[in-house]
């Protein structure tokens, strides 16, 4: 099958790359040439294990390609997908201005007939929307159908995800079209949930809302651990053993970041406030999630008495989750900018996101480490910020070595509280004996 693929940002290029592997002849499209220029020269934008191995292996294999030529895409494609960014804007609500131009796009560069499919994540009536506008700028007799495919890629492992899913959602008011799309699917033998528009785009919120919940629920638990002084990991351990609950995000932590759960839980509780419903329980999940990383804060200030003017920290962690470069509503970034208010001095050190991390941070007052041990040495104190394998073994007889105070404030809990004290570290987690 003939497929388009309209973006070629985290979304776009990992389906794009995985079609083509699955045997599809693949066109991936962007308005940014500096960015089909890097892809035409073998070089990945975005950080994903295993994802330069599969565009080489199927650029050689002649089944993908890159270009800047959006209208020849459309032509050439029997099906279209839309996977542009939806970032969310001032008031919280996705920004659909990208989704609303390549509809337009679509529609003056039709010239068959064309399944169009929104891979991006957007709210309740925009498939409904992207129809319309298509309507509007393709000839009179074109004909066309539209399909809402949310996609449920995780940062890191997205590409075994693609292939091993736990489900395909598809919605469309054309039956002809989902088993089209369908067919795509077929042969990973997962449920697909067919069903109309409206319920496609919102099993995509509903799920990264629910799932943002359980993280600021045992964040919760974390600070009710902290006072109570109980052990979250053996009450994340013991509540997960519960079929009905699930061990799955039950780490407690610095909260949730990247590109995902922030915008889409507060664009989903935006449209529940344009239905006119208040939706509490998700206002408290963003609550609970702001409030989290003050809370690992006030462990350092009460520690050093609030002051941190000259110390300096040596920071593990930028992105926003481990496996991934991405730094977009990092965390780790945040606390960095904090400490650095508080006066501190940092010496950061990540294995995927250090260019990502000085378009945010710059390259004056901190020290960009080239490895976790180059970031120990001459610090006063450890902090954890990223919950990367790598930063779980890190000898902590190393650490007391290089470090002057003697202090570890592991806010993702990687470390074992008992070793680190034996080598002689005081140990602040979050929700830890």
């Amino acid at each position: 099958m003939k497929i388009a693929v309209i973006g070629t940002g985290y979304v776009g290029l990992v389906t794009g790359a995985v079609f083509s592997d699955w045997g599809h002849t693949v066109v991936c499209c962007d308005i940014v040439k500096e960015k089909i220029d890097l892809l035409n020269k073998g070089i990945m934008p975005i950080y994903e294990e295993g994802l330069k191995e599969l565009v080489d292996r199927n650029v050689k294999e002649k089944r993908l390609i890159f270009t800047t030529d959006v209208p020849s895409s459309i032509k050439e494609g029997e099906i279209v997908f839309i996977a542009v960014g939806t970032p969310s804007n001032q008031s919280g609500s996705a920004d659909l201005s990208a989704v609303w131009a390549v509809a337009k796009t679509i529609g003056e560069n039709l010239n068959n007939e064309k399944i169009i499919v929104t891979k991006s994540t957007v709210p309740v009536g925009t498939n409904e929307r992207v129809y319309e506008i298509v309507k509007e700028n393709a000839p009179k007799d074109a004909k066309f159908s539209c399909v809402s495919n949310p996609e449920f890629l995780r940062e890191g492992t997205s590409i075994y995800d693609a292939n091993n899913t736990d489900r395909v959602v598809l919605g469309s008011n054309n039956k002809e079209a989902l088993e089209k799309v369908a067919s795509l699917y077929a042969h990973l033998n997962a449920p697909i949930v067919k069903c109309d528009f409206r319920s496609a785009e919102l099993i995509k919120y509903a799920s990264n809302a629910f799932l943002a919940t359980k993280i600021s629920f045992i964040n919760e638990i974390a600070r009710i651990c902290h006072s109570a002084m109980a052990d979250v990991k053996v009450v994340s351990e013991g509540m997960g053993l519960d079929k009905r609950v699930g061990r799955a995000f039950l780490n407690a932590g610095l909260g949730y970041g990247g590109s995902c759960f922030p915008k889409d839980v507060e664009a989903l509780y935006r449209t529940s406030s344009d239905h006119e419903y208040d939706f509490r329980l998700l206002r408290g999940v963003m609550d609970v999630n702001e409030r989290q990383k003050y809370f690992y804060m006030e462990q350092i200030l009460k520690h050093y008495r609030g002051n941190l003017s000259g110390k300096t920290f040596a920071c593990l962690g930028l992105a926003f989750k481990n496996n991934t470069g991405d730094t977009r509503k990092s965390v780790a970034i945040e606390i960095i900018k904090m400490l650095r208010g508080e006066g501190a001095k940092i010496r950061v050190y990540d294995p995927a996101a250090m260019e990502n991390a000085k378009k945010i941070l710059g390259n004056d007052v901190i020290y960009y480490a080239k490895s976790s041990k180059d970031a120990l040495e001459n610090s006063d104190a450890l902090c954890i910020l990223t919950e990367w394998k790598e930063f779980s073994e890190v000898d902590p007889a190393l650490i007391a070595s290089l470090i002057k105070d003697k202090v570890v404030f592991d806010g993702r809990n990687l470390l074992d509280p008992e070793t680190v004290r034996g080598a002689g570290l005081a140990y602040f987690g979050i929700g830890r004996r």
